[in-house]
């Protein structure tokens, strides 16, 4: 079953293996993949491989293979069982770390660890998330898998089609080479069961193979991804015409994507690697990360950061690590963050959480310093007091915008937007009168403006005019009024550290 094997992360795996490393920790929802990477690399060596279960005990898994070792469903036993070996041995240790709540398995951990580093063996665990007691972590070394490429999954869908033909000879193939390079980049960022389970079911959906199983795919792959909890796959907006004002933001990203162009790379440009959009709630903010997605023309991820923290101590900051290799993999990318500080506290509020929050933050800076994948962040903030200083150091993004209430053009343009997506002709509303009215508006609140409007229209069996919206306008108490304070602090704290959005 070498045919789908990296080669090199079978080579890097060997090495380690062979350099000493008694634990190695592999971290992936991917057993069946990560067993078989093992195995390979334990093959290179010239190594007996082992793998045990809590249901079968110690198997070998090689040519010899034959019945399990006796009495080694235990966890303890099994792991004295490889110690007692004359010879070396490579042992996958599969949901071992459900059992580090006993001391005896602890302990029989560490000194089968030990004893592989003394004789040129190694013990493999493989997890989802493997909770390591103090006792094991200097002795571990960690192995990410990383998930599958797309020379990966070219020859997965190969061979899911092959298996399907087999079954079924009415099953037909109408997918161009363009259609299937798109095929494939839908599934980056899934696992291998995962993306075989969605090919297998598009075949099977109509009997056929074509172009329609690309966005099939794709809607399978956010459904997915979202029900997972970390990474959401977002449908994307057209692009940044859609976005009334913010000039200047609309500036910086358009010549950014200019710069990532291959002319841009010889003219020695590195990419960009992302804006940090702070202010005023339902000014735009969200909607931008949509629509650079749209503009770039790449997959939008939206991190969810309600959905990382676990009560599991250990597992909110696997949750991100997750979240963020997955990022990775689906590269080149738009990462946003939505309300970023509530993930990363301020300094000072660490305690108040064992100090996950603090850790969280430490995790995310040192990916977005040492990170070399073409993952561009959008992180957005509304309260910009709880964030951490060291986010606002310059460096860690490449700008930092303050999003304001909308100017008095931004506002027509706002208004011409919705009236356009309601099927009404701007030109046959008095825009200028709109725009006068709603000083200190934000552009969800325009957007309300004309849905209250509609539906008053429609109660009285009208047609939307403008007096219906400068009726709703009058009704309204906008941000403005409501929350002055905290947007006078807001700006102000913006005036030196922020360059503004809106302008030419």
């Amino acid at each position: 079953m070498a045919y789908d094997i990296d080669r090199s992360d079978a080579e890097k795996l060997s090495l380690l293996m062979r350099s000493g490393h008694g634990l190695i920790v592999m971290e992936t929802h991917e057993e069946r993949r990560a067993v078989r990477l093992v195995l390979e690399a334990a093959q290179a060596i010239e190594q007996r491989c082992w793998a045990w279960s809590m249901v079968r005990g110690l198997v070998p898994l090689d040519k010899r293979e034959g019945q399990a070792a006796g009495g080694t469903i235990d966890p303890a036993l099994a792991l004295l069982h490889l110690i007692s070996l004359s010879e070396r041995w490579v042992a996958i240790m599969a949901d071992l770390q459900r059992h580090f709540t006993e001391a005896k398995v602890v302990r029989a951990t560490r000194e089968a660890a030990e004893q592989a580093h003394r004789n040129g063996s190694s013990l493999v665990l493989i997890a989802p998330a493997a909770n390591l007691p103090a006792e094991l972590q200097r002795l571990a070394f960690p192995f990410p898998l990383p998930l599958p490429d797309s020379a990966f999954f070219e020859k997965l869908v190969k061979r899911v089609y092959r298996d399907v033909v087999a079954g079924n000879e009415q099953v037909e193939h109408e997918l161009k080479r363009e259609d299937f390079d798109r095929l494939i980049e839908s599934l980056i960022g899934l696992t291998e069961i995962e993306a075989e389970r969605i090919i297998r079911h598009v075949i099977l959906h109509d009997g056929r193979l074509d172009a329609g199983d690309v966005e099939r795919v794709r809607q399978a792959k956010r459904a997915t991804m979202s029900a997972q909890g970390q990474l959401e796959v977002l449908p994307v907006a057209d692009n940044l015409d859609s976005l009334g004002g913010h000039e200047r933001l609309k500036d910086w990203l358009r010549k950014r994507r200019a710069a990532m162009s291959s002319k841009g790379r010889e003219f020695g440009i590195e990419p960009p690697r992302g804006v940090l959009l702070l202010g005023v709630p339902g000014c735009g903010k969200s909607f931008c990360a949509r629509l650079v997605a749209g503009e770039w023309r790449r997959p939008l991820l939206r991190l969810d950061v309600g959905g990382l923290y676990n009560r599991f101590v250990g597992n909110t900051e696997h949750n991100l690590r997750e979240a963020l290799r997955q990022a990775d993999s689906m590269a080149p990318c738009v990462l946003w963050i939505d309300e970023i500080e509530k993930a990363f506290a301020s300094e000072g509020s660490g305690d108040a959480d064992g100090g996950v929050s603090q850790r969280l933050f430490g995790t995310m800076l040192t990916w977005m310093n040492d990170r070399r994948s073409d993952v561009f962040i959008i992180a957005t903030a509304n309260q910009v007091h709880r964030l951490p200083t060291e986010l606002l150091r310059k460096g860690r993004f490449d700008e930092i915008f303050f999003i304001d209430l909308p100017p008095f053009e931004a506002r027509q343009r706002i208004f011409e937007i919705h009236f356009q997506r309601r099927g009404r002709m701007p030109r046959t509303f008095d825009i200028e009168t709109l725009a006068g009215l709603t000083e200190g508006f934000s552009g969800a609140e325009i957007e309300q403006l004309i849905v209250d409007a509609l539906h008053v229209a429609f109660s009285r069996n009208e047609q939307l005019a403008t007096n219906h919206v400068v009726d709703a306008a009058a009704r309204t108490h906008p941000m403005a009024v409501t929350m002055s304070e905290r947007i006078t602090a807001m700006r102000q704290w913006a005036e030196s550290r922020c360059v503004l959005s809106h302008g030419d």
